[in-house]
């Protein structure tokens, strides 16, 4: 063999040992990792600190157990229908789960069952749907949260007086529930009368009118409770516009930037907190849970707590007043 066929044997030889390894590195290059699970989380509005806290303690949980979010909100929790037709997009988009803050107990039951049907696990937060085919409900005792205002109220406003409460919408589940935890706290005082109950929506301008109105017709008015955010925040401009903080006392809902600097000035006396962003983050630990296979509680309840001015700047009550805050 001369030396020109000597050297073509011995490239080829080289070629021949070669090619199969550089084949086994690109199968094992294309070997697919596992892809993370995906959740949707379906919340009542876009708008508002309580919202955004629930949506920082859903991020912390997605970090911890290693799954991904798509966040979606109409734009007004009044706003039924917008929420239906994200629902559905969520349950198109084919996810391993969903986390819902439903705006309706009834209307939002369909796609919670539809969902159910398509084998897509549904937690619901903050607030319930009339459906045996949500896993998990997780969020605070509406109803008990009633009866704290009432108490609260009492405390301040002593027992006997004028009273108003401005809600925020008729048929609402969570407003049921409070009103009626209120209406029976404050039946234990004869001589407290609530003389007027209006519904101001999702329109703390609204919630301010109203209660401009409620003042000219009952001067004498001692206490106002306003039951969630916007009615809290429209309440408390009405009565600081009108100088009458140092006669009416006012009991709100949550605790936004706003609401707890209208507390520091006295213009709120109390206000009934829960705790969202335990609600966002259990919301997807259990979505998580029942991916695995895993029984997760059909109720959790997140707890509510009364904050004013004497107790607001405790430590445990400033973790739930600024939870993202080390």
């Amino acid at each position: 063999m001369d030396k020109t066929m000597k050297v073509r044997s011995l490239l080829f030889a080289v070629l021949v040992a070669v090619i199969p390894m550089s084949s086994c590195s690109k199968q094992t290059e294309t070997i697919p990792t596992e892809q993370k699970k995906h959740l949707e989380i379906v919340l009542r509005s876009q708008n508002g600190d309580y919202w955004k806290t629930v949506k920082i303690g859903a991020e912390v949980a997605a970090k911890e157990f290693d799954v991904t979010l798509d966040f979606r909100a109409p734009g007004d929790e009044a706003d039924v229908k917008g929420q239906i037709a994200l629902m559905e997009q969520s349950i198109g988009s084919g996810p391993d789960a969903i986390v819902l803050a439903p705006n309706s107990y009834k209307q939002l039951s369909k796609v919670v069952d539809d969902a159910s049907m398509q084998g897509i696990p549904v937690i619901t937060i903050d607030s319930e749907v009339e459906t045996s085919k949500a896993k998990s409900f997780i969020g605070a005792n509406n109803y008990e949260a009633g009866q704290l205002a009432g108490k609260q109220l009492i405390k301040l406003a002593g027992t006997s007086g004028d009273i108003a409460i401005v809600s925020f919408m008729q048929g609402e589940r969570n407003t049921e529930l409070r009103e009626k935890g209120l209406l029976e706290e404050l039946s234990k005082y004869p001589d407290v009368k609530v003389i007027e109950k209006v519904y101001s929506l999702t329109d703390y301008e609204l919630a301010a009118q109203l209660t401009h109105n409620m003042m000219e017709k009952h001067p004498q008015l001692d206490g106002i409770v306003a039951l969630n955010e916007i009615s809290s925040i429209g309440v408390a401009h009405a009565i600081q516009s009108m100088d009458l903080q140092d006669k009416v006392k006012i009991i709100t809902f949550d605790s936004t930037s706003e609401e707890l600097e209208l507390l520091q000035e006295g213009v709120i006396q109390a206000t009934i907190i829960q705790n969202p962003f335990s609600i966002g983050y259990l919301g997807v630990k259990n979505a998580v849970e029942a991916l695995k296979g895993k029984k997760v509680p059909s109720r959790v309840d997140t707890g509510i707590k009364a904050i004013d001015l004497g107790n607001m700047f405790w430590s445990d009550n400033q973790k739930l007043l600024f939870p993202f805050i080390k």
